[in-house]
């Protein structure tokens, strides 16, 4: 029996656009603004289509249909990345870049949360970050197949923690709840349980940003440590 073939935008070269036809790269970047102002709902080749005031015909000459463009939009997102060469900055210092890298560039475009792992990541911009993953990892001491299992650790956290917080920041967004009000329902709600009801009226909680930050590198520093003591036993 044999399976369905596996294809992507990737495995062919791009096309060049037809004057006066619109190029890949104005066409992507429209994409991700359309995404970033209504979400994954509401992307189509038809509004994309309206917002560049192109025909059908110039979208479909550089994508087969809307799963490629997503792949196109996808790799833009992985190259707003950034992290350091690990063999200059140190491997610690160049996974932490990368972490925080990648969970501000996911908050910056909450729809790319859903895309993670449904998405093949085989662009240019893609591979060059697991490419510096994988060299992270490697001069860190990791050998064999522990570069790999090292790398899906750090990401896993990462996706672990930011992808919550998109899904929370976009409810927050889009209904709008009073942050003084919410906590005064919670603190009913928890009344039976003292340390959750001190926690929650923690000064600090009237940041919940900073908090957010906070609890995101300690558990990075934790994740790192971890992985540093692999190295010694």
């Amino acid at each position: 029996m044999t399976g369905k073939q596996f294809s992507s935008v990737w495995l062919r070269e791009p096309r060049k656009a037809t004057s006066p036809g619109l190029s890949r790269e104005e066409i992507v970047n429209a994409a991700v603004a359309l995404l970033d102002e209504e979400g994954l709902a509401g992307l189509s080749m038809r509004k994309l289509g309206a917002k560049l005031q192109a025909g059908a015909t110039s979208l479909y000459w550089h994508v087969s249909h809307k799963d490629e463009l997503l792949e196109l939009v996808y790799d833009q997102v992985w190259g707003e990345m950034s992290v350091p060469e690990p063999e200059e900055a140190g491997w610690r210092e160049a996974a932490s870049a990368l972490a925080r890298s990648m969970r501000i560039v996911m908050l910056r475009h909450p729809w790319s949360a859903d895309l993670l792992g449904r998405m093949p990541a085989l662009g240019p911009n893609a591979l060059q970050i697991a490419d510096r993953l994988r060299r992270i990892f490697i001069s860190a001491g990791f050998q064999g197949i522990d570069v790999e299992y090292a790398g899906s650790a750090l990401t896993a956290y990462i996706y672990g923690m930011t992808t919550p917080e998109v899904a929370w920041n976009t409810v927050m967004g889009e209904r709008q709840y009073d942050a003084d009000e919410m906590r005064a329902q919670v603190a009913r709600v928890v009344k039976d349980f003292p340390g959750m009801l001190e926690r929650i009226n923690l000064d600090a909680y009237d940041d919940p940003q900073a908090i957010r930050e906070t609890a995101f590198d300690f558990g990075l520093t934790s994740v790192l440590d971890g992985l540093e003591r692999r190295l010694t036993t």
